[in-house]
């Protein structure tokens, strides 16, 4: 089976197949995707996609032919049952994804058979995809329907370039923390390299559900997840500028026009192209132009409006319903208005070709594009590419992704008909030299960042993340280097075996009570398993207080550091640095009260010689307020102080600057004189014990950020496997 360096993979392919009268048919896909990606050629490049027809429709033989049919366009099929299909795409994909991510939550339905469906279609499109992909290859996933797919390859190919694109919105934590499966989705896209959405704020709002639901915080755009580097970029879609530019001046659209141009012979025209889907805002802009009538009689019998609704998801209940009103409503605005000369609305329930879309495109004298909430929508991009020299203007919701490129169309509010029917008429009525010179502007800014444009920067944003994987900061501890590091444990005469405990060997709890920080019976059982291995010193170096510590580990032959080394018990009794922290201590604790009181959800944890603020209870986006504030406010008041004031994981913590983790391992270094070493952390108060090793020591990080430890693994969960592996041997 070949393999390959680029992998495109989406729901649909570029190419389709049917059957008519018993026999496969192969046709062109019309979708967004494929018309976009279909003008970028690559080399060793095969997509991954469905085929178009359920199982049950096709043959042993024919899934062979339509195989070898796909394989001439470098496509790979993946074939899907009846109710999967149903299920998977109508059902998850459609009927909950597509309305709770376009803001119709009142019609999304959540039904754990459509959950199910979309977790094995997902694993089938990864398993396909894998099959087909180079160990190193570049993975280049698509849109709402495969958004598990990421983490699945990342599963199977780790050394891969995973990107993913979603080409509808993402939307407001607050709709989205509706979705039952919502960590489920998160999880499924960070397994990518590069996210890649159509603007800021879809990206804005998907970094909020990140920092929400798995208390992930950016960075420039970046994220870190399991050990890895996330890119979150905003790369609005684009079309094939050329090829709509071009087109009025095909002998083929020429006739089209010619016909069109009779056809609709002295009246002003008014175009709406769209998919019949409830996001569209159809409905809404029908009641514009019956209020365009209405209110401006003089219209009537001058101006036409021609509405082409492309047939989409017709098996879909509210898609059926949609398609009865809207022809209902249509009825009776040609009914009320209508003559015998003169229909207000021509109505066209069907795909029309690429010569006639572009032929209305060139004709119309306003284009009226109102969706409540859209991706992008490239109808407006191409309306505006193929009116060249032509006059007409834009009418666009500004609720759609492309309002943000195309400031000179008229924007209105999508959910306002009388706001519709107001921009129409201002559309209508505005000087041909206006409307050249909006249309000229949105023209060079679409020929300039066209789809080649849009390709080109996540591919290449794509490779820059390939090339930061060589980065030591992202290199994750190799099942060799485990083996590696196994070995020396067993080889070793005297063993020190060092670890952080909160975020290292312990989950972070939401309290930061002591009995909330019990370490669990398997950790407990792990730990003393090392702790009486002939020749082994087991110290936990922690930032809690020595009461926490003597309670949870004792009974263990155990080295124990308090509050990063202001208490240790190295020996036999408790020793205390010699620091006073007393005055800072104070002012410092006025000072954080104050912002627990004001901000709910916070507490301020007094220990010996360290005050902590916890904020993991506050929201957010007040929580980051805040702590930015207090770090200032801390650092002004006690600069006079011996004192250090630092972030960690949602805490602010003052500390006596000369007390510090490495301290600490230089005196068990001395007193143990180990011929291994094994220290573990995941904060910035673990560097300190870092920067104390040497080259031979195991240093290990865990979890992501810049480190000076040799290795990295990605949870608290595969440190305490580490753990457990070597107390086995």
């Amino acid at each position: 089976m070949a393999k390959y360096s680029f992998v495109t993979v989406s729901n649909r392919l570029p190419i389709s197949v049917a059957k008519q009268d018993g026999a496969l048919v192969y046709t062109r896909s019309s979708g967004g995707l494929a018309t976009a990606l279909s003008s970028v050629e690559r080399t060793d490049a095969v997509w991954v996609g469905w085929c178009g027809l359920p199982t049950e429709e096709l043959t042993t033989a024919e899934q062979r032919q339509v195989r070898e049919e796909f394989a001439k366009h470098a496509c790979v099929p993946v074939f899907l049952a009846r109710q999967q299909v149903a299920r998977y795409y109508d059902g998850y994909s459609n009927d909950t994804l597509w309305p709770l991510f376009h803001y119709f939550q009142s019609i999304a339905r959540f039904d754990d058979a459509y959950w199910q469906a979309y977790k094995e279609v997902n694993e089938l499109f990864a398993s396909v995809a894998q099959k087909h992909a180079r160990s190193d290859a570049h993975i280049w996933v698509h849109d709402y329907q495969l958004m598990l797919v990421p983490e699945l390859l990342r599963a199977g190919l780790p050394r891969s370039v995973i990107g993913f694109f979603l080409h509808i919105p993402f939307p407001s934590f607050e709709i989205f923390r509706l979705l039952p499966e919502r960590s489920a989705i998160l999880h499924g896209l960070l397994g990518a390299d590069v996210i890649g959405f159509h603007t800021y704020d879809y990206t804005r709002y998907f970094l909020g559900s990140c920092a929400r639901l798995l208390d992930l915080s950016d960075s420039g755009g970046t994220v870190r997840w399991q050990g890895r580097a996330i890119k979150i970029g905003v790369y609005p879609i684009s079309i094939d500028y050329a090829k709509f530019a071009k087109a009025p001046a095909q002998t083929a659209v020429k006739k089209d026009l010619h016909r069109l141009r009779q056809a609709y012979k002295g009246h002003k025209l008014i175009l709406s192209i769209d998919r019949l889907d409830y996001s569209k805002g159809v409905m809404e802009r029908l009641e514009a132009f019956r209020q365009l009538l209405h209110r401006h009689p003089s219209y009537r019998e001058q101006v036409q409006l021609i509405m082409v609704a492309v047939p989409s998801r017709t098996d879909v209940d509210s898609y059926q319903q949609l398609r009865a009103r809207v022809e209902q409503a249509i009825g009776r605005i040609n009914g009320t208005y209508g003559t015998i000369d003169w229909t207000p609305i021509s109505y066209q329930f069907k795909n029309r070709p690429f010569t006639e879309i572009c032929a209305l495109y060139h004709l119309a004298d306003v284009m009226v594009v109102t969706p409540v909430r859209d991706g992008m929508n490239l109808v407006a991009k191409e309306f505006v590419a193929a009116k060249q020299t032509r006059p007409g203007v834009l009418v666009l919701s500004e609720m759609a992704g492309a309002i943000d490129e195309l400031p000179e169309a008229l924007p209105v509010k999508p959910n306002s008909a009388a706001a519709i029917a107001e921009a129409l008429h201002t559309a209508l009525e505005m000087p041909r030299k206006e409307q050249l010179r909006r249309l000229h502007a949105m023209q060079q800014r679409i020929k300039t960042y066209d789809v080649r444009y849009w390709v080109k920067r996540f591919v290449d944003d794509m490779a820059t993340a390939a090339k930061s994987r060589t980065r030591p900061e992202d290199a994750l501890l190799t099942t060799e280097q485990t083996a590696a590091l196994q070995t020396d444990f067993v080889a070793a005469t005297r063993r020190l075996i060092i670890l952080d405990y909160d975020g290292t060997i312990k989950p972070f709890q939401p309290s930061h009570a002591t009995l909330a920080g019990l370490p669990s019976l398997q950790l407990w059982r792990t730990i003393r398993q090392l702790s009486t291995r002939p020749d082994t010193t087991v110290a936990i170096v922690s930032g809690r207080p020595k009461k926490a510590l003597q309670l949870w580990f004792s009974g263990l032959s155990v080295s124990l550091a308090a509050e990063h080394g202001a208490w240790t018990r190295l020996g036999r009794g408790w020793q205390r640095a010699e620091v006073d922290f007393r005055e800072a201590k104070r002012l410092a604790a006025d000072i954080m009260q104050n912002y627990v009181v004001s901000t709910p959800g916070s507490s301020l944890e007094r220990k010996d010689f360290s005050l902590v603020w916890h904020y993991r209870r506050v929201p957010h986006d007040v929580a980051y307020d805040r702590a930015r504030k207090l770090k200032y406010e801390l650092s002004q008041q006690l600069a006079d102080f011996s004192v250090d004031v630092h972030y960690g994981n949602k805490i602010i913590e003052v500390a006596p600057r000369n007390v510090n983790k490495g301290h600490v391992v230089r005196e068990l270094l001395r007193l143990h004189r180990p011929d291994f070493v094994l220290c573990a952390g995941d904060d910035y108060s673990d560097e300190g014990m870092f920067q104390a090793l040497d080259s031979t020591a195991y240093s290990i990080k865990v979890g992501s950020g810049e480190t000076h430890a040799s290795y990295r693994v990605t949870s608290v969960d595969d440190m305490i496997a580490l753990l457990e592996e070597l107390a086995a041997h």
